[in-house]
This record gives structure tokens, C-alpha cells and sequence, in this order.
């Protein structure tokens, strides 16, 4: 997704000070945090994925299943080779 680790860390302390996420310290690597959705963020975002996706679902109501097929492994396609690029340009 191409974002920053400050970017990230900032939207986590936000979720976390709602108490939407709960954060674990790793006992063996100070740099790594779990983050996990809450039962408050479980019922803050249930119902705003399940308007993202009934709203993604009409979005698409007029692809047929051969067209949602084919638009799969086009995006596939371009997401294998994005990862390629990607570790290509890491290694320089």
C-alpha cells in the first residue's frame, strides 16, 4: 500500500486511543506491535464493511461472471508482475 511506518503508527495510536484496536508489544522484537480490532472496533466497522460491500456488490451487478473472470486474472497478472517490480527495485 506504499505507506510510511509514521503514517501507519499514527493511524493505529488513533484506532487504539478509540478503543477500536488493542496493541501487543513483542517480548522478542521491540520494533514489532500486534494489532488486533476490538469488540468496539468489531461493531464500529461491521456495519460500514457491510455497506462497503453491498455497495461494491451493485457497483458490479451488470459484470457478468466470464467478465469478473477474465478482470480477476488481468488484476492477478498485474499484481504478480507490480510485485516483481517492487522486489527489483528493493535490491538496488
Amino acid at each position: 500500500m506504499d505507506l510510511n511506518p509514521g503514517s501507519v503508527s499514527v493511524a493505529v495510536d488513533r484506532l487504539y486511543k478509540k478503543g477500536l484496536v488493542s496493541r501487543v508489544e513483542s517480548e522478542n522484537d521491540r520494533r514489532v506491535r500486534t494489532v488486533s480490532i476490538t469488540e468496539k472496533g468489531r461493531r464500529v466497522f461491521v456495519p460500514i464493511f457491510r455497506q462497503h460491500a453491498a455497495l461494491i456488490k451493485r457497483a458490479f451487478q451488470d459484470v457478468s461472471p466470464e467478465e469478473l473472470s477474465q478482470m480477476e486474472e488481468v488484476l492477478k497478472r498485474i499484481g504478480r508482475r507490480a510485485e516483481e517490480l517492487g522486489e527489483q527495485e528493493g535490491h538496488r
